[in-house]
């Protein structure tokens, strides 16, 4: 995979690409990264990228000339790239984009700045625009190093485990489960006897029922259109039949609905 990312400040990415996942990446040879200062595109002394906008109003727009000129140079560095523009009015980006993405051989990544870019190089130029939120950056930067970062570690042998992206947090639509390392006991807190077992098949039971849980008080969204397999509709049932049993227990002593309301 080969991204490319078009800027008015390159050396933010210095660091970047310099650590972690990223920096193994490069080394390995699973993915080439590299930031193009767009103001070498621009015309004049002072590379000027930036323009009054037509009709009045606040801010500055982003030239067509210089920007056109910077993605013909991305586009050139890339294989059949796609080009994403980093944007607060793009599709919402989530681990499924961040796969589809992984089904190109190269992104190039337009990082906006000041109000945005010239409407007629979205139309010209841009395969797809995408936001990592529903919040204002000053540049599309931090979203694009988001991108990079989110689709890298899908690559196979990018990561330490080989099967370390499958069991992310959003991979299969659940969040991952919950993680304990030494002391066994802290502040009172003790570890899972379970996790200490070396029973495989029954802590691979507990991560499956730990990762329901989580999804199911954090993030019960997710949980609304997502295919359950045997092990988890079995988990689903079990947590059914016990809650109608507290229910019935409820019932029982008296102490009436519990809808909240009455």
């Amino acid at each position: 995979m080969n991204f490319v990312a078009l800027t008015i400040f390159p050396r933010m990415f210095d660091a970047f690409w310099g650590y972690g996942i990223i920096k193994r990446a490069i080394e390995k040879n699973k993915i080439t990264a590299s930031a193009v200062d767009i103001r070498d595109f621009a015309e004049g002394r002072h590379r000027v990228t930036d323009d009054r906008p037509y009709g009045g109003g606040s801010g500055m727009v982003m030239k067509p000339e210089p920007l056109a000129a910077a993605i013909r140079h991305g586009r050139n560095m890339v294989k059949n790239p796609r080009t994403v523009l980093l944007t607060p009015q793009g599709r919402a980006f989530n681990q499924k984009m961040a796969a589809a993405f992984l089904q190109d051989e190269g992104l190039v990544l337009v990082c906006g700045r000041y109000e945005g870019i010239d409407e007629r190089v979205c139309y010209e130029f841009i395969d797809d625009e995408v936001s990592i939120g529903d919040y204002i950056l000053t540049g599309g930067e931090l979203a694009a190093m988001v991108v990079i970062e989110a689709v890298t570690r899908l690559i196979p042998g990018a990561l330490g485990g080989e099967d370390s992206a499958e069991k992310d947090s959003f991979s299969d639509d659940l969040l991952e489960h919950a993680h304990y390392t030494r002391p066994k006991e802290f502040e009172c807190n003790e570890v899972p006897e379970v996790l200490l077992s070396g029973n495989h098949g029954e802590i691979e039971k507990w991560r499956t029922e730990s990762s329901l849980i989580r999804t199911f008080l954090k993030r019960k969204d997710l949980l609304q259109n997502r295919h359950f397999d045997q092990r988890e509709m079995d988990i689903l049932k079990r947590w059914r039949r016990e809650i109608e049993r507290i229910i019935e227990a409820q019932d029982l002593s008296g102490a009436g609905p519990l809808s909240g309301g009455e």
